[in-house]
């Protein structure tokens, strides 16, 4: 028996019996029921676990907590399975257990006059967004993997989508949250107060801490009135330039009802609609960039006369090419499919080098251009295909392979890809990760790039909650 193994004080069989008998037998999965839970949805990180544990309540994660904390053995929180850094995965020694919150689904409360609701972490966005709805309410998080990420995943990696530009990330929706601690305590934080200011906010550390320091079970959300009406326009026009030239204009002419103001490359509409099905083009001429821009207002007057004004001045001035405003629901969906399809369709272009990182809104465009020209001198036959959310200045900067390239040659310029475009966002002091997270594809490469004295502080703040290290070992830190 290995050190470790003894100090954990009893064998493996002896810690799966007593996870059964908290969970049930049928909620500790074991061998090759285990596949789903270990690997993440592109295939770049796989994992082995002594088991996958799926408990219904906070109280039963409490217990198979303190179980693990006695026994040393590592804990690896999971939602919907979604991330794209591998922070969802155990290593592959085995000797850690992956915790599945996705059977926590309820509902808890909901409170049209405080503006919020209380979920357990294992509800997935579109069934918070469909209890929301239900009350006559919103909540705002909007992202392509809405239909199996889990609130609590979205809590862990801050996550931020379509809708940051109006509503902020998903820490800036979060009141409160209810968290069972590395020691099996349970930290009951389920505030629905918009003003607390009596110390510290924990649930701000938990937020964004991707499982690294406690366990969300549950948390309060911030809900808005929903909108009483919504405009969606797709414009073609020149260049990343012309496209914050534009949203300067939408925040003269429609200030706070921006709700969406997303950019995209014609490269990425081909792709889309070369592998989507029942999608056009909604333009009648093709432009290098097109913009989504989606306004929403509690009064419906007008809207469409603002947005067709905002669209008229922007033609005038020679800043858009072409433009469609959708005339339907239909249409509407029709022009977010080319948006949420996009990271898909790469998919079927073959090897795509991704990264999600961020710059000020400003400095997007003079980003991009000095991307593209390192990209030429780097991989002259590379494809860039970068996307994202232009109003809050976080980019997709990912790259497919030349066409008829070997895919697993170009996957293996990875890093060195990487390194082209980080670079440059370090240039413009931006951020190697604006929404996906560190996980355990970034860990390295955080080291580098933060601040040592932040990284001491977070350091610090990992061993107060953590102090054994068996919270999601090996990712952010």
């Amino acid at each position: 028996m290995s050190a470790r193994d003894a100090g954990r004080g009893e064998g493996a069989d002896a810690r799966l019996d007593r996870f059964r008998a908290i969970v049930g037998p049928a909620n500790v999965l074991v061998g090759a029921a285990m596949a789903p839970y270990l690997v993440e949805p592109r295939g770049l990180y796989r994992a082995n676990a002594l088991c996958v544990l799926r408990p219904g309540s906070t109280e039963e994660v409490a217990s198979l907590m303190e179980i693990c904390a006695r026994t040393r053995t590592p804990v690896t929180p999971q939602g919907g399975g979604t991330g794209l850094v591998g922070g969802q995965l155990p290593d592959l020694s085995g000797e850690g257990v992956a915790l599945s919150l996705r059977r926590m689904t309820s509902l808890r409360r909901i409170d049209p006059s405080s503006l919020s609701m209380t979920v357990e972490a294992g509800m997935t966005l579109a069934q918070a967004q469909a209890e929301a709805e239900r009350a006559g309410l919103l909540f705002p998080l909007s992202l392509a993997s809405e239909g199996s990420c889990t609130i609590g995943g979205n809590i862990a990696s801050n996550a931020g989508g379509v809708a940051v530009i109006a509503y902020g990330s998903m820490r800036d929706l979060v009141l409160g949250v209810e968290a069972v601690l590395a020691d099996g305590r349970v930290y009951r934080g389920l505030s629905r107060l918009r003003k607390d200011n009596t110390g510290y906010d924990l649930k701000d550390l938990i937020a964004g801490s991707e499982g690294t320091l406690a366990i969300v079970t549950a948390a309060t959300l911030k809900l808005f009135p929903r909108p009483a009406a919504v405009e969606t326009a797709f414009v073609g026009l020149p260049s990343p330039a012309a496209a914050l030239e534009l949203l300067a204009l939408a925040r003269g002419k429609c200030g706070g009802e921006i709700a969406a103001f997303e950019l995209i490359p014609q490269i990425g509409v081909d792709f889309v609609l070369r592998h989507g099905e029942g999608l056009r083009d909604p333009l009648a001429r093709p432009a290098p960039w097109r913009v989504l821009i989606e306004v929403a207002s509690l009064r419906p007057e007008g809207l469409s006369e603002r947005l067709l004004a905002l669209l008229g001045e922007a033609a005038e001035r020679g800043v858009i090419a072409d433009a469609a405003v959708a005339a339907s629901g239909a249409q509407r969906k029709a022009f977010w499919r080319l948006r949420e399809e996009l990271s898909d369709a790469q998919r079927h272009e073959g090897g795509s080098i991704k990264h999600d990182v961020s710059v000020a809104v400003a400095d997007v465009p003079a980003f991009l251009a000095e991307v593209e020209a390192a990209l030429e001198r780097a991989a002259p036959d590379a494809r860039l295909v970068a996307f994202g959310h232009l109003g809050d200045g976080n980019i997709h900067c990912n790259v497919s392979q030349p066409v008829g390239a070997d895919r697993d040659a170009f996957l293996a310029r990875w890093d060195e890809i990487a390194d082209v475009v980080h670079g440059i966002v370090a240039r413009f002091s931006g951020s190697i990760s604006a929404e996906h997270g560190i996980g355990q594809m970034k860990r390295e490469l955080l080291a580098r790039v933060k601040d040592p004295v932040a990284l001491d502080l977070m350091r610090a703040v990992k061993r107060a909650f953590d102090p054994s290290n068996l919270l999601n070992p090996g990712k952010v830190l």
